[in-house]
């Protein structure tokens, strides 16, 4: 890993399904929902991943924590043990992990599932569902797990008396905060976001945005925070990564990306951010044709149907993910002589 204060380094990543038909289910094609990224996460930061849903997203999150077995490509994280010094940390390539080295791993990387209603098990109650974690891991004996489970529970701003509670007790920001305890309880360095907020009221998304800045300071973590919405990830992010079919087609500082855009796509992606004064005469981008199918993707750059400024070279040459300068990383051949429209 290029420098010390990165915690997480994906190279190449990529995650092909297979289209299965016929009577002898033969292997005819694949599905290329992550293919060939490469991105890095520094410690204490948060990446803001972003793109169109079924651009690959949330699978890209997936196969970091290998709840999903990569194709191909290597994940690199590096973490400091338990009571180990600084000069004490490991970098481990995640896709080579056996599944005992991934156990001993989930402490140190864990995710918080986008629907708040499907990720809790309604038979269980919400004490037992955010001390599970700590009786798998076998952390503490019975008094000092529920003693964690409610200063979690405090942490998130939920009262210790909800312990006996079962999940269809809560309102849905009650339960995203209930799978956010939990996934705190290991004590993670690292939290996948996957759409945290996407499945709640606008009034409380605020809320859960709020509480996960809080729960970065109060507990040090790195977060990769997954979403659709530009506004929120310009919100809650110190860098972002734009995605398109299975592509990471640009890559910046947050205030570098919203001022300086540089790839078509993240232009069109831009003038669809809703602006608050009913006098402002917004020119959306409206791109043309679908989304081409991940099965069969378009030659040369994966963009290029869709953009209003390609050039023969597009439609041949893949265009490589490149630092024009100060870590603006951007996919794209023209990138340099265009001057796209900002917000």
């Amino acid at each position: 890993m290029s420098s010390d204060n990165i915690i997480l380094e994906v190279k190449n990543l990529k995650k092909y399904y297979p289209v299965i038909k016929g009577f002898l289910k033969r292997e005819v094609a694949y599905v290329k929902a992550v293919d060939g990224v490469d991105l890095f996460i520094k410690e204490g930061e948060t990446l803001g991943l972003v793109g169109e849903s079924g651009c690959g997203k949330t699978t890209l999150g997936r196969a970091v924590l290998q709840l999903v077995k990569p194709t191909a490509g290597e994940i690199l994280f590096r973490y400091k043990k338990d009571n180990g010094s600084d000069d004490q940390q490991e970098v481990v390539n995640v896709t080579n992990a056996t599944r005992e080295e991934l156990r001993k791993l989930r402490r140190y990387m864990q995710i918080v599932f986008q629907d708040p209603f499907s990720s809790l098990d309604p038979r269980m109650t919400i004490g037992t569902i955010v001390e599970e974690p700590l009786v798998i891991h076998k952390i503490g004996n019975k008094s000092e797990r529920e003693d964690r489970v409610r200063q979690l529970l405090i942490s998130v701003g939920l009262s210790p008396d909800h312990v006996g509670r079962y999940p269809h007790e809560f309102s849905g920001g009650q339960r995203q905060r209930i799978g956010i305890a939990r996934s705190l309880a290991l004590g993670p360095k690292l939290i996948i976001a996957d759409e945290p907020v996407s499945a709640l009221d606008v009034s409380i998304q605020a809320q859960i945005l709020n509480l996960l800045d809080d729960l970065q300071s109060e507990f040090g973590l790195t977060y990769l925070f997954i979403a659709h919405n530009l506004s929120v990830i310009k919100y809650v992010s110190d860098r972002v990564a734009v995605m398109y079919l299975g592509k990471i087609v640009e890559l910046a500082k947050t205030d570098e990306l919203f001022a300086n855009l540089k790839h078509p796509y993240s232009e069109a992606l831009m003038s669809a951010i809703p602006v608050p004064n009913p006098d402002y005469q917004m020119d959306r981008i409206l791109l043309e044709g679908d989304v081409p199918s991940p099965v069969n993707p378009p030659s040369g750059c994966s963009f290029h149907p869709r953009c209003r400024y390609a050039e023969e070279v597009c439609k041949t040459k893949v265009p490589l993910l490149r630092n024009l300068n100060n870590e603006h990383y951007v996919a794209c051949h023209l990138a340099e002589s265009l001057n796209l429209r900002c917000v």
